[in-house]
């Protein structure tokens, strides 16, 4: 176990000190099928654009599969590890180097000891964070014959040694958020004879958040954020114009189908009293994650026998942080579970320049989803099943 954990440090560091943007994680898909075919997978490079697709064991038999992802963040990194980022303005912010690592680290372990029965299937998927790299897998046929699903993400407020597991809603439904406040151009001193746009998107801001907790149901919560604003061309010139970027999370899926109506009617309600009026784009991001429950019990079973009762944490409430793992559930039953990563020091946030996760976490994982695997195959390695073609 010590030599593969080694072995997984090093992959891990490397990825880490070269990581590569969404749609764009070349030099890790290709690291990362050499290293697959070296240990005797079969593999396909280029599913989903850049995603790598692996399967060992009887192709006629249940497939269970595994996802990790592969891509990292624009954020420029503060660790000052010696395996920090080596590309300025790029960095492993999100714990997918470990993800990767992991995954890496589950095929290791498949090709030491083979399933006797039934299928593995790993599936490392590029654009996570654009929420974009999980349809793209599933278009070109990744989850085609899967039976079940597991998915990891790391958790910078779970101690390392520990994991946080959740039955149902596991994270949020996200969806991203364009205003165009629309007013007329005037000077600075006649207000009256324009349409103010940059006053009216301060009431368009505080009047969505005020309808949100009004008119919404308060058992369904609805977060909304605004992290961009611009708008105006001269200190003296009333704006015409202002556009708005933000977020919208929400944990009832019907909820967010009905959010795009609403937000529209709402906002150009709101700009019309004032005399402007209102465009509204809205881009789905990524449903919900809801853990099958039969998934979830096997990995909790599994966790339970190796960490103790102690160490399997039962998250109360899920998060509205979204996971493009979602996407693959509308195709098969999956499972996600939270990674504790934080060292004796803690651990900084995802997505922060200082996220430095303690590497002690990879042999857990490895051990925790291998055995989880294996289990499953155990209990559906007799059953019919399909395959990736």
């Amino acid at each position: 176990m010590s030599q593969r954990t080694d072995a997984l440090v090093e992959i891990r560091r490397y990825l880490h000190a070269h990581p590569e943007l969404s749609g764009s994680e070349q030099r890790t898909a290709a690291l990362i099928a050499g290293e697959l075919r070296q240990l005797g997978w079969r593999v396909q490079e280029g599913v989903g654009r850049t995603g790598v697709v692996a399967e060992l064991g009887d192709p006629a038999a249940p497939v269970i599969g595994l996802r990790v992802d592969m891509d990292a963040l624009p954020i420029e990194e503060r660790t000052g590890l010696p395996y920090a980022s080596t590309s300025p303005g790029l960095m492993h912010a999100c714990g997918h180097d470990l993800h990767s690592a992991i995954g890496l680290g589950v095929a290791m372990a498949f090709a030491e000891h083979p399933p006797e029965q039934g299928c593995v299937r790993l599936l490392f998927q590029p654009a996570e964070e654009t929420a974009e790299g999980a349809r793209w897998m599933v278009e070109a046929g990744a989850v085609d014959g899967l039976s079940g699903l597991y998915g990891v993400h790391v958790f910078p407020s779970i101690p390392v040694g520990s994991i946080g597991i959740r039955r149902g809603a596991l994270t949020a439904a996200a969806a991203e958020l364009e205003v165009e406040v629309l007013g007329e151009a005037g000077h600075g001193a006649r207000p009256h004879q324009s349409v103010d746009a940059i006053w009216i998107a301060a009431r368009l801001i505080s009047g969505l958040q005020e309808a949100i907790s009004r008119r919404l149901d308060a058992l369904h919560p609805v977060v909304l954020s605004f992290g961009h604003i611009e708008g105006g061309r001269a200190f003296n010139v009333i704006a015409d114009r202002v556009r708005l970027l933000g977020t919208l999370r929400c944990l009832d899926a019907d909820l967010y189908r009905e959010l795009p109506a609403w937000v529209e009617s709402t906002a150009r309600g709101i700009c019309q009293a004032y005399g402007g009026d209102a465009r509204v784009t809205f881009r789905f991001i990524a449903p919900p994650v809801e853990n099958d429950p039969q998934l979830t019990s096997l990995l909790e079973q599994v966790a339970l026998e190796q960490l103790g009762r102690d160490r399997v944490l039962e998250l109360d409430h899920p998060s509205l942080g979204a996971e493009d793992f979602a996407h693959y559930l509308g195709a098969v039953q999956g499972c996600m579970f939270r990674l504790g990563v934080a060292g004796p020091k803690g651990c900084a946030p995802l997505h922060h320049g200082r996220f430095e996760p303690d590497e002690d976490c990879l042999p857990l994982a490895v051990q925790l989803l291998s055995d989880t695997l294996r289990r499953w195959l155990e209990q559906h390695g007799a059953d019919s099943g399909d395959h990736l073609a």
